[in-house]
């Protein structure tokens, strides 16, 4: 008896298991494409919908992305999105692109990381040093100089970060595998957050002296907002 219990509870579990894991492949109809007026939409996967019978070829184009970046800033980088905010037909789709200009010595992309994404770039100008380093407790550092043509990863949540080491300005495209990936950029996130984090935990975190972490959090705080 207790035999037979034994496998009815199995084969409901079983049942139970597959039932609450089942989930849709993929979208059920050709696009959803996202709209800002929620009077006529239908919210799907974070944004509002428009019927797809109003749906035009401009809902799935974006001009510009051969324009460069302005990189005259602190960091020497302007990175130009075109994920679902900038193209509507994107939304349920789970891909984005990106264009990263670099300015000549030293153009930076800071230590970042995207929640949400796996990335793939593709140098097409000039000549970058990218990393990546793994989670604890190995931290360890993946690094590559990238020259035009050449194609590097960056694993979904890896914290990252691309430098122009060339005297050339540089350009690179990344796909990433989300149509709104997200960005933590890591300074930001830490020293910039609104409101700031209490000191005594990064003068215990990084071994720091409260003076800098303040000096730290001004400057972030000040670019953040």
């Amino acid at each position: 008896m207790k035999g037979v219990q034994f496998l009815v509870a199995f084969v409901l579990l079983a049942l139970a298991s597959k039932f609450f894991s089942a989930s849709d492949p993929g979208p059920l109809q050709d696009f959803y494409v996202a709209i800002n007026d929620t009077k006529d939409g239908v919210f799907v996967n974070g944004t509002f919908c428009k019927d797809p019978k109003l749906a035009t070829a401009e809902d799935f184009f974006l001009p510009g992305l051969n324009v460069p970046g302005n990189t005259s800033n602190q960091v020497g980088s302007m990175v130009t999105p075109a994920n679902v905010q900038q193209i509507p037909g994107l939304n349920t789709l789970g891909i984005s692109l990106f264009r990263i200009d670099y300015a000549p010595y030293g153009g930076l992309n800071p230590p970042h990381t995207y929640p949400r994404a796996t990335e793939i770039l593709v140098v097409v100008e000039g000549t970058l040093s990218v990393s990546f380093v793994t989670s604890n407790t190995d931290n360890r550092l993946f690094n590559k100089v990238l020259y035009p043509g050449d194609v590097f990863i960056f694993p979904k949540g890896m914290i990252h970060f691309q430098f122009n080491i060339g005297s050339t300005n540089a350009v690179a495209f990344a796909t990433l595998s989300s149509q709104n990936p997200g960005v933590i950029t890591i300074a930001n996130a830490v020293f910039g957050s609104d409101p700031a984090i209490n000191l005594d935990v990064f003068a215990k975190a990084f071994e720091l002296d409260q003076n800098i972490v303040k000096q730290l959090q001004s400057r972030f705080w000040w670019d953040n907002n």
